[in-house]
């Protein structure tokens, strides 16, 4: 009897990844990278930012186009409600990174996924940016995700590509360690 090995594609190129890690460990200083945003004012609290270039490898990078995103704030705020809010926006890269890494740990470990979603909330209380009671602070008291994952695979297995996806993301570990960030006058 002949047994066909099922073909696990989730689209993530694990081999070009894994090379990738093996070429940056000969090379750690190329695996440097700055990542820029560039944001103009438009009008109120309506702020229009690109992201276009980035640094890495050694040298200036490029994406294959500039991509434009538009953040302001709802109207229940007196504003024009043009795009998302900036900490709306910290949420989409959270599940952006944590959705990512679930693909990428999946094809590394063959598993074929057949639907991954998430839901991120954020509480805060804006007393605190509305500066109405300086105890309160500025940003989210508690971010939840909670995902829903298809796959062949079993609860456990689903389970740890969670864990291992959390364990390398990058937007985890800014919401979740302290980094220091310089903000200057040009």
């Amino acid at each position: 009897m002949h047994t066909a090995t099922q073909q696990i594609d989730n689209g993530v190129n694990v081999t070009a990844l894994l090379g990738a890690r093996e070429a940056l460990a000969q090379a750690p200083l190329a695996a440097r990278f700055t990542w820029r945003a560039h944001s103009e004012w438009v009008r109120g609290t309506h702020t229009r930012i690109s992201v276009e270039d980035f640094h890495g490898l050694g040298e200036a990078q490029q994406h294959r186009s500039r991509f434009t995103y538009n953040a302001d704030h709802p109207e229940v705020f007196a504003a024009e409600d043009h795009g998302p809010t900036p900490v709306e926006y910290v949420l989409v890269g959270l599940a952006a990174c944590l959705t990512a890494g679930i693909a990428a740990v999946a094809q590394h470990r063959g598993i074929q996924l057949r639907s991954v979603k998430a839901m991120v909330e954020g509480d805060m209380d804006i007393q605190g940016i509305l500066g109405m009671d300086p105890e309160v602070r500025n940003g989210f008291d508690d971010i939840r995700v909670t995902f829903e994952i298809d796959a062949d695979a079993s609860r456990a297995d689903i389970e740890a590509l969670v864990a291992q996806s959390q364990k390398r993301s990058a937007v985890y570990d800014l919401l979740t360690n302290p980094t220091h960030v310089k903000v200057e006058l040009k």
